[in-house]
């Protein structure tokens, strides 16, 4: 008889991981020495404030009652100073690593929208935060993410309505992005826009609900944009979608255009044989990879050449936007490689683009643009600042650039 060498342990289903549990031991300490800090911040302000008698004026007075916050590891074990004031003039202490009521971290807050965009609805929410902070996370349910929604939706009403006059708006990428929705047939369309500003940093400007990128959706959306104080871009940037290009010419006619090469790669190749688009997706590349407009215009004729005798349909695809095509060779070269395609918006938006049946099931029309603002919110912490974001001081005073170097008077006479 073979001999068992299992060994059973009484209570193992209370053994947690050593590891989790030094991290969250680590992660109390580092959370108290902080607040320490910020307590002893608020002490050295009022050294000065004294009672008659000469005793301090503000003194350590315990600790608020021990709460539990939800992090990414597990729950990690709070305890918030108190202070207390002896001159009569009322002090409070706020931690602002540990804000009062706060009850998980703002990344757990931030996968709460990613769980739930992936189709995991509010019964299955439990579980899915029961993985990622172990099973103390019943504080984390399905009602939870029922408030949160709604906090979501003010959050984002409120957004609609904010100013855009404090910045000045260089370049804008729109697009519009198709989400399936529970219970409709008809997909949602969000029409977005990411402007980025004079320092070089990128913001979500408008995500709003449209009609399939009609003429009279954008007219809308950039109608808003303009009445909440948002300028005339430079250049925007986007596919070829008519309704947008049509609504800017109405709102903001001094706006240049560029097309996104990468879509229009795409449609002009949908125009070809299979066997075809390797060597004709090359051709299109050495257009928008020339190093100057007229080398481009050059490839560009070549392409036209090759293809139009037997392919029509994909030469008038691209002749049609030749003018917009270029546009990038009048602006800086260190921002053509943001300002030839609407990858800010694309990137993002990735997973939305890719939902099938199971975003079906769990968001509605509301809830889905609710869900691209949250998204749009984590995504914007990431951004860098535009590449060669100096140069865009000279772009809103209109220095003229040719193929993406500045025109000055000695390179103009040399030309």
């Amino acid at each position: 008889m073979e001999k068992n060498n299992v060994v059973e342990f009484a209570g193992r289903e209370e053994i947690c991981d050593p590891l989790s549990a030094l991290l969250q031991s680590g992660a109390r300490q580092l959370i108290m020495q902080a607040v320490e800090a910020e307590v002893q911040e608020l002490l050295s302000q009022y050294s000065a404030c004294r009672t008659e008698d000469g005793k301090a004026g503000v003194v350590r007075n315990g600790y608020l009652p021990e709460r539990e916050l939800q992090t990414g590891i597990g729950p990690v074990t709070v305890k918030i100073p108190k202070v207390r004031s002896r001159t009569g003039k009322p002090v409070t202490f706020s931690s602002a690593l540990v804000p009062p009521y706060v009850r998980k971290t703002k990344s757990l807050e931030a996968a709460l929208p990613w769980l739930y965009l992936k189709g995991v609805s509010s019964g299955e929410m439990a579980e899915a935060l029961k993985v990622l902070v172990g099973p103390q996370a019943e504080g984390l349910s399905a009602s939870t993410l029922s408030r949160l929604k709604q906090a979501w939706a003010q959050q984002y009403h409120s957004w609609c309505d904010e100013r855009l006059d404090k910045d000045r708006w260089v370049y804008v990428w729109a697009d519009g992005v198709y989400s399936g929705l529970r219970g409709e047939q008809e997909k949602l369309c969000a029409l977005v826009i990411i402007g980025v500003n004079e320092r070089g940093q990128k913001r979500f400007l408008a995500i709003e609900d449209g009609v399939r990128e009609s003429t009279q959706s954008w007219r809308e959306v950039l109608l808003k944009l303009k009445s909440r104080g948002m300028n005339g871009p430079e250049l925007a940037i986007g596919d070829g979608a008519m309704g947008f290009w049509a609504a800017l010419e109405e709102v903001y006619p001094q706006t240049r255009q560029q097309r996104c090469w990468m879509h229009k790669t795409m449609n002009v190749l949908n125009c070809l044989p299979k066997s075809s688009q390797p060597k004709a997706k090359q051709s299109l590349h050495s257009i928008w990879q020339a190093e100057t407009k007229e080398d481009a215009e050059q490839a560009f004729d070549l392409f036209i050449e090759m293809y139009e005798p037997k392919y029509p349909k994909a030469a008038l695809c691209l002749q049609k936007d030749r003018e917009e095509l270029m546009a990038f060779y009048d602006f800086p070269a260190q921002h053509w490689q943001s300002i030839r395609t609407s990858n800010p918006i694309e990137s993002t938006f990735a997973t939305i683009r890719h939902r099938t049946k199971r975003s079906k099931g769990c968001l509605s029309r509301d809830g889905m643009l609710h869900m691209m603002f949250k998204l749009g919110q984590c995504a914007e912490k990431k951004w860098r600042r535009l590449r060669g974001f100096d140069f865009l001081a000279k772009v809103i005073t209109g220095v003229k650039f040719k193929d993406g170097i500045e025109v000055t008077q000695t390179n103009q006479a040399a030309a």
